[in-house]
């Protein structure tokens, strides 16, 4: 007969709740999973712990064995799953540890002698340090890759002399490598913060800029054309200028152009120029001592964008990324608003003399014999692939590499224009000089994944398959994929496979591709296969909602097609590998990225069903993600990424890493999680708990010669440095909000120091903004 006081009696009362909630739950969703051809797990422990309600109704002790039982059931099941994948045993067992450790504190109720009741208060104190111990193993880092033994690292000579920062990847070769080494290993520990600067910026956008820095400026956008000339040793803004542009959607200023004019005298107007493309699509050149528009550029110091293109709606067409200024031409593409229509404008590429701003040579893939301006009366082939980022350029070779996306919309692809699916998601090196395409490289066939090339491509000494040096390229893609390319002629330095992928699920008049290219040759990262078994959640509930609801769609593996039924995207619309594109050690042959891991839900919706299911998924405007109604198609879609009904990822983490990989050997050298959920948690609210469990990441990573990788791009609000050769963090910083822009460093011509800097506009997706400049640097 069980003995019980009131406190006793509330706490069996609220086992039996706990039971009689977690019984119920699990059995009908384990019910529900069975039915979909899924684990029997869930159904079988659900109603064990109906067994147990029923059993502590009866005032049995079994109730207690039963529930420990069910315990050590869920152990064994669990490490059959997962095996020791910390982040996957998780939420498998903190809800069956939990109630196990409240049944041994409660057994002793049920007992009379005191040996037994001393017995069973012993197993719930091992039980509870047993749990403890495993929550604690929360903050600290699973799943890395580190280098075995050693690691050699060939140090960069430098004598740490100024030199500018004058492209928007340092140089036009993209690679985001400091060739400084004052900071380094040994002294990133006395980093500290030199000055701020305030942007005054507050305006909806989200602030990506990488500064420049020439001379002894720093130049700094914001996300709505705000242009600063900042002092590089003060954090005093010299000048600043207003480009008043404005767009309802996708404010962005990823970064600015550099211009040097030899012809004219030192300290001329506009011998140095800031070169500046806004979001109402404007061309605009700035004198950089001044802040002074180039009379002799264009109209009055500027030149419209949206000459030739047609009908542009506000936010429609604009530029979001950095030009890229080579042999005196400014190359620009452009955005445009993903999904909502067919025949969006142009993707043209064009280059601008960068002292008058007049045409220099178009490229329009949809026409190719249109060399400058279209003919009277017409214009540009509207929604061909276009170029949303930025290209990089090789002045030896004479060739710009344009990363393209897709002709709109991205979700699908009958009727698209003439030429245009050959040159989806494609690489596109184009001659400097007459704007003609020298080779193409597609990385995705038919593209209807939104897997258009995202990150500026990486220009390094490569090898081939004899180790010889060869010009080469490096270019990271949403897939995962890493391409590795003779950058003279666009064949793979590393083996590339046809494959065959799943065609089954797509609209029924979609033509797709039955094999898609893999850089098998190269690692892969963040596409993992998921399977019901790598679903996840922060509690054995929303596990298992989770692998309800991957039974429920339509997934085949990579390159799953959309189609009317709810489909997962693997990796998502946001990658793998985005914008932030990779840096690299030129002298260790490293090339250091970060990832995004977490899947989207699409599908499509048929045209008289729209608005009535884009209804469900409201949102504030229109911008190519969520609903969007692909006018001119049968179709409009959703696209979504894929939560938890806690507001968690689906998939188990990382959901974001910070990788090396030696492109030399073609290995990944180490990889770590990137960052902690300090800021994050289920339904919204912040946890603050520093696991490292890696978390989404956004804009890039910069190397520097001292053998140090800085990032900021997390969502805990950190600037972080680690070892270049091991991944090991050496130093971080607490930013007053989040980061998601590239770091960038110079050396000042006045005081000889090294600088750190890094925009803090907010992280991405966190309602937190900020308009800081913040640069580092030793005491």
């Amino acid at each position: 007969m069980i003995r019980t006081s009131f406190g006793k009696r509330a706490a069996i009362i609220t086992f039996f709740c706990l039971l009689v909630f977690s019984g119920v739950a699990l059995t009908v969703g384990g019910i529900w999973l069975i039915a979909l051809g899924g684990s029997f797990y869930y159904a079988i422990t659900g109603i064990g712990y109906i067994a147990a309600a029923v059993l502590v109704l009866k005032r049995s002790k079994s109730a207690c064995y039963l529930t420990g039982l069910l315990f050590l059931m869920t152990m064994l099941w669990a490490l059959w799953e997962s095996g020791l994948n910390y982040w996957a045993l998780f939420p498998r067992l903190l809800v069956p540890a939990g109630l196990s450790i409240i049944a041994a504190f409660l057994l002793p109720s049920y007992l009379h002698g005191a040996k037994s009741r001393k017995q069973a208060y012993i197993a719930g104190s091992a039980l509870s340090v047993a749990f403890v111990a495993f929550f604690i193993g929360a903050f600290f880092p699973h799943g890395e890759i580190i280098p075995a033994g050693d690691v050699t690292f060939i140090e960069s000579k430098s004598d740490n002399a100024p030199a500018d920062w004058s492209a928007y990847g340092r140089t036009t070769e993209g690679t985001r490598y400091a060739p400084f080494n004052q900071v380094n290993r040994s002294t990133v520990k006395d980093l500290k913060l030199a000055w701020v600067y305030r942007t005054g910026d507050f305006r909806p956008g989200v602030d990506q800029n990488t500064p420049l820095a020439i001379d002894d400026v720093v130049y700094s956008c914001t996300p709505n054309g705000l242009i600063t000339a900042i002092d590089a040793d003060t954090g005093k803004a010299r000048w600043k200028f207003d480009s008043h542009s404005t767009s309802p959607v996708w404010q962005r200023c990823r970064g600015l152009g550099y211009y040097k004019n030899e012809e004219v005298a030192p300290g001329a107007l506009c011998e140095k120029t800031i070169v500046h493309t806004t979001i109402d699509a404007r061309l605009i050149a700035l004198d950089a001592q001044t802040g002074q528009k180039c009379p002799a550029f264009g109209q009055n110091g500027e030149v419209n964008l949206g000459q030739h293109m047609g009908e542009v709606k506000p936010g429609y067409y604009f530029q979001t990324s950095a030009p890229t200024i080579a042999r005196g031409k400014i190359i620009v593409g452009g955005w445009v608003i993903d999904n909502v229509m067919k025949g969006e404008p142009s993707g043209v590429i064009r280059a601008f003399d960068a002292k008058t701003g007049e045409l220099d040579w178009a490229w329009d893939l949809g026409n190719p014999g249109i060399t400058k301006a279209p003919p009277a009366g017409s214009t540009y082939t509207r929604g061909t692939p276009n170029m949303w980022t930025t290209a990089a350029y090789d002045d030896k070779l004479g060739l710009l590499y344009a990363p393209l996306g897709n002709a709109t919309p991205d979700y699908y692809g009958m009727n698209r224009p003439e030429n245009s699916d050959a040159y989806n998601s494609a690489l596109v090196a184009i001659d400097i000089e007459t704007g003609r395409e020298r080779w193409k490289f597609q990385t995705t066939h038919h593209d209807i994944w939104d897997y258009d090339l995202a990150s500026q491509p990486a220009l390094v000494d490569g090898f081939d398959e004899q180790h010889r040096p060869v010009p080469a390229l490096l270019l990271g893609t949403k897939r995962g994929q890493i391409f590795y390319l003779n950058r003279e002629t666009g064949k793979p330095l590393a083996q590339v496979e046809e494959k065959a992928v799943p065609t089954q699920g797509a609209a029924e008049e979609e033509r797709l591709s039955p094999t898609q290219p893999f850089s098998v040759g190269m690692p892969t990262i963040g596409a993992e296969r998921l399977t019901e078994e790598k679903m996840w959640g922060t509690t054995l509930f929303d596990q298992m909602a989770c692998r309800i609801l991957f039974k429920q769609m339509n997934y085949q593996g990579d390159m799953t097609p959309i189609g009317t039924r709810p489909t997962l995207e693997q990796p998502g619309n946001l990658g793998g590998l985005n914008w932030g594109s990779m840096s690299i050690d030129p002298v260790n042959h490293m090339a250091y990225m970060n990832d995004v891991r977490i899947p989207n839900v699409f599908w499509l919706v048929a045209r008289d069903s729209y608005e009535r299911v884009a209804k469900q998924y409201p949102q504030k405007v229109i911008d190519g993600h969520g609903p969007s109604p692909m006018i001119g198609t049968p179709y409009g879609m959703i696209t979504l990424m894929w939560m938890s009904p806690l507001e968690v990822p689906c998939n188990q983490p990382p959901y974001g890493t910070i990788t090396a990989v030696d492109y030399k050997n073609k290995k990944v050298a180490w990889q770590i999680p990137a960052g902690t959920a300090e800021k994050m948690g289920p339904l919204g609210i912040r946890s603050h708990l520093p696991m490292p469990v890696g978390m989404p990441t956004y804009a890039g990573t910069m190397t520097t010669a001292g053998g140090l990788v800085f990032f900021a791009g997390f969502q805990d609000y950190y600037l972080r440095a680690y070892n270049s050769s091991t991944g090991k963090e050496v130093w971080k910083y607490a930013l007053p909000v989040g980061a998601s822009a590239t770091p960038m460093s110079y050396v000042s011509p006045k005081t000889g120091k090294q600088y750190i800097v890094i925009v803090v506009g907010g992280a991405a997706h966190s309602s937190e903004t900020g308009d800081y400049v913040m640069a580092f640097a030793l005491p």
